[in-house]
């Protein structure tokens, strides 16, 4: 399906045709709504018709209430579940058995053993010495990291900070008219536009040219943004691409983890990661909601190799068979010392145990003694990581959080206005992007510490989503990153406690909503 789009280029209003939700995405969805209904039903048939059969449903729902309040979960996830259960009989508790927890196929769980043989073996100990004898908190910290994503630390990686997609973009064609042996791609939109076809050019020169191109993209991600059958268009240019979780119209939790990631490696030495998808508007060459304020890192060395590792990973879960490899794609390279960094993945159970990006957050926040600077496009909590941020203030931490001020999905940007009073009560300074929208997702500490990547300050991020990103100690980079959000801090509005006076009917609906945010 099609539609056409009225866009901002400059101050001229322009006008293009993009796909628009194809048939196999509605064939997808409306099967699993087909299975939904028709298992609740199926269960509603059997205790109206066959005797006592509401005793076994009875005895399952109060199983399936003991199971949420005695589960690891956090309080603010068990909460919205817990009302489903009880307010509605039956199908509460259906629902979540179906969708609360994502279970993994057995040949899922055989293939990711597979894929381990893709990985890079290293010891970082000396690495970690090293740091230690510099810093025991940051060394402490990088091991938080490093155990709970199953990464490792890495010192001779060089770092460049792009504060705008555009000028990532100038840097990434470079870089790819140099690959000579791979290009490895995984974001969570690509759109068919400036953007992309400027990629897709050198890819299919690279691809004719004999090196190996491997594209992965959402398959939710990109349902409004590529044709349905795009993995096999892209394969007649000689490229090998896959959707990430491609929709099959299965009444399991395949809507909710999606792969929100951004990576580019390029011969295992060259990385990128940031919040910058493949998209005209990251470039702002196109505005649906003012100036894209964006950033990306550039990584040059052996900090490479995870960002090699994780697509390795997302590529082979979601092809047909484990990918043949004839080079190394973790080649020796001899990077320039620039700090210290911890590239890292984070993602939904059961493939990572933890929450690894709101365990970073919450690390930077405890070592804090400052200032602490965030941006994200949402700000949408837990109370954990409410209180985390919250005590660094109430420290004597300077917190302050930059997020947009025109917004992309209204009902996200209430709920993010709902967390302003809570939060500035506790000295945390909130602002706003003026000019339009900010999705930069990065975080500074001190002049010493960031975190760089992929991961908002929502439940999308740090509860259902794949994502990555870049814990990174005493880099020269932090400079051009303080630098940035400065500048970008002189451009925002700083709210004030009589910005937040609402009416009660939107106060109503933000809380009611907020229960069931850590779903949404």
């Amino acid at each position: 399906m099609k539609k056409k789009i009225k866009y901002y280029a400059g101050k001229q209003v322009k006008e293009r045709e993009i796909n628009y939700i194809p048939v196999r995405y509605i064939f997808a969805m409306l099967i699993t709504v087909f299975e939904i209904l028709a298992i609740i039903g199926v269960v509603f048939a059997l205790c109206y018709f066959v005797p006592y059969f509401y005793l076994l449903a009875l005895a399952t729902q109060i199983f399936v209430v003991v199971k949420i309040v005695a589960s690891d979960d956090n309080p603010d996830y068990k909460v919205p579940w817990l009302l489903f259960v009880l307010i509605l009989p039956v199908a509460g508790f259906m629902l979540y058995l179906i969708f609360a927890s994502r279970k993994l196929k057995k040949k899922y769980i055989k293939r990711l053993k597979e894929l381990r043989s893709l990985g890079y073996d290293q010891d970082d100990s000396e690495v970690f010495d090293r740091l230690k004898a510099e810093s025991p908190v940051a060394a402490s910290q990088a091991k938080l990291l490093a155990n709970v994503s199953e990464s490792h630390l890495f010192s001779d990686t060089q770092l460049d900070y792009f504060p705008l997609g555009e000028a990532m973009h100038a840097r990434l064609l470079q870089d790819l008219k140099n690959a000579e042996k791979f290009v490895y791609m995984e974001y969570f939109i690509i759109e068919e536009g400036e953007f992309w076809n400027s990629i897709l050019e050198i890819l299919k020169e690279k691809a004719a040219a004999g090196l190996d191109i491997k594209v992965v993209y959402d398959d939710i991600g990109c349902m409004s943004t590529l044709p349905g059958n795009y993995a096999k268009i892209l394969h007649t240019y000689g490229i090998h691409a896959t959707p990430f979780s491609r929709l099959k119209g299965q009444a399991d939790s395949e809507f909710n983890n999606r792969s929100h990631r951004k990576i580019t490696v390029i011969d295992g030495v060259i990385g990128y990661t940031g919040g910058v998808n493949i998209a005209d508007e990251y470039i702002n060459k196109t505005q649906r909601f003012g100036h894209w304020k964006d950033t990306a890192l550039r990584l040059e060395g052996d900090g490479v190799r995870e960002l090699t590792r994780l697509f390795l990973i997302d590529y082979g879960i979601n092809c047909k068979e484990l990918p043949a490899l004839a080079y190394d794609p973790y080649p020796i390279v001899n990077g320039r010392s620039d700090g210290y960094i911890v590239p890292f993945g984070d993602g939904p159970a059961p493939l990572y145990q933890r929450r690894v990006g709101k365990s970073v957050i919450q690390s930077l926040l405890a070592g804090a003694t400052r200032y602490a600077y965030m941006t994200s496009p949402y700000l949408i909590l837990d109370n954990d990581l409410c209180l985390s941020i919250e005590n660094a203030a109430l420290r004597g931490v300077d917190v302050r959080i930059i997020v947009p001020h025109i917004p992309d999905k209204k009902m996200v940007f209430g709920m993010t206005r709902s967390f302003y009073s809570r939060l500035m009560k506790a000295g945390v300074k909130i602002y706003e992007y003026e000019p339009g929208f900010i999705h930069a997702k990065s975080y500074l500490v001190d002049d010493e510490y960031a975190m760089i990547g992929t991961i908002n300050l929502d439940y999308r991020s740090l509860v259902h989503h794949f994502e990555n990103g870049v814990w990174i100690y005493r880099s020269a980079c932090l400079k051009d990153l303080k630098a940035d959000i400065e500048e970008t801090l002189q451009k925002s509005i700083p709210i004030t406690p009589e910005m937040q006076k609402t009416d009660l009917f939107t106060r109503a609906v933000r809380s009611l909503v907020r229960i069931f945010a850590p779903l949404l």
